[in-house]
């Protein structure tokens, strides 16, 4: 998955040969889970048809203030586009839009658009070798750099002119990885490694059976897509589970047993920065696992059970500069207990969710939570979805890692 998905990207174009790029650009947006919306100057489409950017964004696409065959004008509001991205995209952007954007001229629906926005705004110049290279055009770049607008340099090549040289457009894959990774520079967890663990662990009785939980993994997948959401490079530990992420920065490493989760934990710990243990580890293991499947000869069945190692607990023993958050879910005396967790194990936080509170735990959508710190802060939060929850989590973990 795209650090670009679920975002809504505005696309603006204008008036230049490179707009027959476009549609490539926009289909390679949607196809990184982005929602894409167009808005054209009346220029640009000489060279691409809204019809054609209609059907690849699945929006209509704009180019004036009003709908100019409909009889029934309906106002194309550029305050609520302009509110409505995530990032401003103009591509190609022509000398001419350049010099109106960093002029404050206003006289089409694509600028009205950019005076509104309040989102990151990237640019794609466009145009001739002269004209790029001309004091007007450099000016406009300096102002708009100065305006926190992010140039998208031009590439050298062939020219429309049948010069060569620079000014050329950036090709669409090169505009989507660009702002992929201007995106990622920006991000609090850059260069941060995040070891998260999640879901439950199956503790074999024969190759049938197995001593398990109701641990859906949810809570740790989300907490997985948060950090990586936020930049960071995450190895994400989970026992069997029907979850599942498609991520660049998330890297799932699937195990079955507590002994497993323990011994893949241990090999990835001294690399990472943070550690999130969220996962049900199973406490107890049967003492014998039987090589055939037990076959119901009485009307009972006696198991020893060995305590399973602490995976948790054996990591606040060994950290050095990790953060170590560790979960509790607890019945009764919750507090009291989540934060004997807390110090026992040396950890920096606990995340405190009971089963007394309805809505939380597992299998659910959602969790009530509490934050406890290494510092005796408590923080409570009402009930959430889990990806809330997890936004809450990472937050909470960059504010702590920066003070």
């Amino acid at each position: 998955m795209s650090i670009l998905s679920g975002k809504n990207i505005l696309m603006g174009i204008t008036g230049g040969i490179a707009a027959y790029k476009t549609a490539s650009l926009v289909r390679l947006f949607v196809k990184s889970g982005a929602h894409v919306k167009v808005v054209m100057t009346p220029a640009a489409k000489d060279f691409i048809t809204p019809l054609t950017l209609s059907t690849l964004s699945k929006h209509p696409v704009y180019s004036s203030f009003t709908n100019e065959e409909d009889d029934n004008a309906v106002w194309n509001n550029h305050v609520d586009l302009g509110l409505w991205a995530d990032l401003f995209v103009i591509a190609p952007a022509t000398a001419n839009t350049l010099s109106k954007m960093a002029n404050g001229v206003c006289d089409n629906l694509l600028l009205a658009t950019y005076l509104s926005a309040k989102c990151p705004v990237y640019f794609a110049p466009a145009m001739d070798l002269d004209m790029y290279k001309h004091e007007s055009t450099l000016r406009s770049f300096k102002i708009l750099n100065s305006y926190n607008n992010v140039m998208i340099p031009a590439a050298s090549g062939e020219l429309a002119s049948g010069l060569v040289g620079e000014g050329r457009m950036a090709e669409p894959e090169e505009i989507v990885s660009f702002i992929e990774q201007n995106i990622l520079d920006k991000l609090p967890l850059r260069n941060k490694k995040v070891l998260i663990t999640a879901g439950p662990t199956y503790e074999a009785i024969d190759p049938v059976r197995f001593i398990g939980n109701h641990s859906s993994g949810k809570m740790g997948f989300e907490i997985a897509k948060a950090a990586a959401n936020l930049g960071a490079k995450v190895v994400l530990i989970s026992g069997p589970t029907h979850q599942n992420v498609s991520h660049s920065l998330i890297e799932v490493v699937p195990v079955i047993s507590a002994q497993d989760m323990y011994g893949v934990v241990h090999e990835r710990f001294e690399t990472v920065d943070i550690a999130v243990l969220s996962a049900a580890v199973a406490d107890f293991s049967p003492k014998e696992v039987a090589s055939q499947k037990i076959k119901k000869k009485t009307d009972t069945l006696t198991l020893v059970l060995t305590k399973t190692k602490d995976i948790l607990a054996s990591l606040g023993e060994i950290k050095k500069q990790q953060y170590l958050v560790g979960f509790a879910l607890e019945t009764n005396n919750e507090l009291e207990n989540a934060k004997g967790k807390l110090k026992k194990k040396n950890l920096d936080l606990i995340v405190l969710n009971s089963l007394n509170d309805k809505g939380a735990g597992f299998k659910s959508d959602t969790n009530k939570v509490t934050f406890i710190d290494n510092k005796n802060q408590i923080t409570e939060f009402k009930l959430k979805s889990k990806a809330e929850v997890a936004t809450d989590l990472m937050n909470k973990i960059i504010s702590e890692i920066n003070a």
